[in-house]
């Protein structure tokens, strides 16, 4: 496995080493060890998930608020999708930026989300299965999110806002400038 920083701190791409012969493919699609060696980061992973998708939904940008933010470790076993975090945590240089990637079945990459970080998801493909790892369990009182087209995030969905599909809670998110009022 490899691990290549992204430009904000913390957040870290993971790109698995493929063995492909006549028969098909095979990866190590996680290693606690590696990981932590490789990062510097002494991970727990409590609770995995996975959501599927058709074209042009979006999910995000959620994240846990307080002491149930999560760290996330996502990836995509079907399909492709354009997959962002943003960085949320007040100390740093780099808040109000974001990462985007394309993550897919082809490429296998993985992103690592630091947690105080804003995440989501646009799918590509005609349909996607993104599947992800959090530190920390889900707590409804928690949620929280910020609108996907927010004019100071710059996001670039590689979709017209015609194709995009939201659900009614993505659809009533506040804006960045409001997180902190």
């Amino acid at each position: 496995m490899e691990i290549e920083k992204t430009n904000i701190e913390g957040c870290f791409i993971l790109k698995p080493r493929v063995f492909k012969d006549e028969r098909g493919s095979f990866f190590e699609s996680f290693n606690q060890k590696t990981f932590e060696k490789l990062t510097g980061l002494k991970i727990n992973f409590v609770q995995d998930n996975q959501s599927t998708s058709t074209k042009g939904v979006l999910r995000g940008l959620h994240f846990q608020k307080g002491e149930y933010a999560q760290a996330k470790l996502v990836r995509v076993t079907r399909g492709s999708v354009l997959d962002v975090a943003v960085d949320l945590r007040q100390d740093s240089p780099t808040l109000g930026k974001h990462f985007a990637i394309e993550l897919n079945d082809q490429n296998n990459y993985q992103l690592f989300v630091p947690s105080g970080f804003a995440h989501g998801f646009i799918v590509l493909s005609d349909e996607a299965v993104f599947n992800y790892k959090c530190d920390n369990y889900y707590h409804k009182e928690a949620e929280s999110g910020i609108r996907y087209d927010d004019f100071d995030l710059e996001i670039d969905w590689k979709l017209k806002s015609s194709e995009i599909l939201l659900s009614e809670k993505d659809n009533i998110l506040s804006n960045f400038s409001e997180l902190n009022k």
